[in-house]
């Protein structure tokens, strides 16, 4: 398959700049994959439409305030960073601009408590940074960081908690796992007394979230990877869950990414840790989630494209045209789908219909 088969028009008006309040206002697209039938809701419906027994599996990854700005030992110019990924205690991978500024060797001041030194370049301002610093990282970097919000987004965040999901607890990721910005605790306590259960995966979301497919073929992208974790004790309630037939909810790409990288080829759920470059697209057949919550994606993105692999290319783009005239709203901040029940092609999955009795 080619990029170009997953390309749709949006208007730019649609492309949400700010996030609703509250948070769980947001609207929400119901697909059935088992009916045909589409519906609008809000995300404040979700306990109306879950199911006693569905178990939401979430990504615990903390957002870092990652884009700061160092000025250069020697020349006082300035120089903005976005960290990526940490590759030893002290040293991160990094995005700079402007990046000619920024050689092997130059040494940087981000504030009186955090210095730094370049000590490898790579393309398109690729940077490796070592850092020095007094205290603990994560919290300097929540005094001088800002949030390293996605560049369809050109305002300013003056809510850092507001790119956080409510259940972040694990620091290290450049992006949200935007699936999740729509819960609340008012509404996981509502889905968790109509019981509705949650389980926690990790995947700390990297810049090549953002990044464009530049190859026309699928099959020559290259996917970036990122850091997973799926712990034993998850592993069990999913595998438990699996057994029993209740449904497995992936919220967000992410949490679909973690769950497909640990899964056998009969659904079952291995803990572990690593590195996943798993690249879902058209044709695939998922192995361990049943349905995904998730938001509208760019046009040609990897995201759009994974969607696609659960619903089909077809019925994606004519969702997306449908969302388009609704006027919802796209991307990080915008509106959320619902995607349930089973499509001819998964008949031979556990039963995902639980009475709510």
């Amino acid at each position: 398959m080619n990029k170009s088969d997953f390309y749709y028009d949006l208007p730019k008006e649609l492309i949400a700049q700010s996030p609703v309040e509250p948070r769980d206002s947001s609207r929400l697209l119901v697909y059935s994959r088992a009916t045909g039938e589409t519906q609008h809701k809000h995300f404040y419906d979700l306990p109306d439409l879950l199911q006693k027994g569905d178990l939401l599996v979430v990504n615990n990854t903390r957002v870092l305030p990652a884009r700061i700005t160092g000025v250069k030992d020697g020349t006082g110019a300035s120089i903005s960073f976005l960290l990526h990924k940490r590759i030893a205690a002290d040293t991160w991978e990094t995005l700079c601009r402007p990046a000619k500024r920024a050689r092997v060797g130059t040494t940087l001041c981000f504030s009186p408590e955090l210095k730094g030194v370049i000590t490898a370049e790579g393309d398109d301002g690729a940077r490796t940074v070592k850092f020095e610093y007094d205290g603990v990282f994560e919290e300097i970097l929540y005094r001088i960081g800002e949030m390293p919000l996605p560049h369809y987004i050109h305002g300013e965040l003056k809510d850092k908690d507001r790119y956080q999901t409510v259940y972040a607890r694990e620091n290290g990721s450049a992006a949200a796992p935007t699936a999740g910005l729509h819960f609340t605790d008012r509404l996981i306590a509502e889905l968790k007394d109509g019981g509705v259960e949650f389980a926690e995966v990790l995947l700390h979301v990297g810049l090549g979230t953002f990044l464009p497919v530049k190859t026309e073929t699928l099959e020559e992208h290259k996917m970036h990877s990122e850091f997973y974790c799926l712990t034993q004790q998850t592993a069990d309630r999913i595998n438990a869950a699996r057994a029993h037939g209740r449904r497995v909810i992936a919220v967000g790409t992410t949490s679909v990414r973690v769950l497909e990288t640990c899964a056998a080829a009969d659904g079952t759920l291995k803990a572990g840790s690593g590195e996943t470059n798993i690249f879902i697209r058209p044709p695939y057949k998922f192995k361990a989630v049943d349905a995904l919550i998730t938001n509208f994606h760019l046009p040609e993105s990897t995201l759009i494209m994974l969607v696609s692999a659960l619903l089909g290319r077809e019925k994606t783009l004519e969702l997306y045209k449908t969302a388009v005239e609704e006027e919802y709203r796209f991307f990080s901040f915008g509106d959320a789908m619902l995607i349930v029940g089973r499509s001819d092609d998964d008949k031979e999955k556990p039963q995902d219909i639980v009475d709510k009795d």
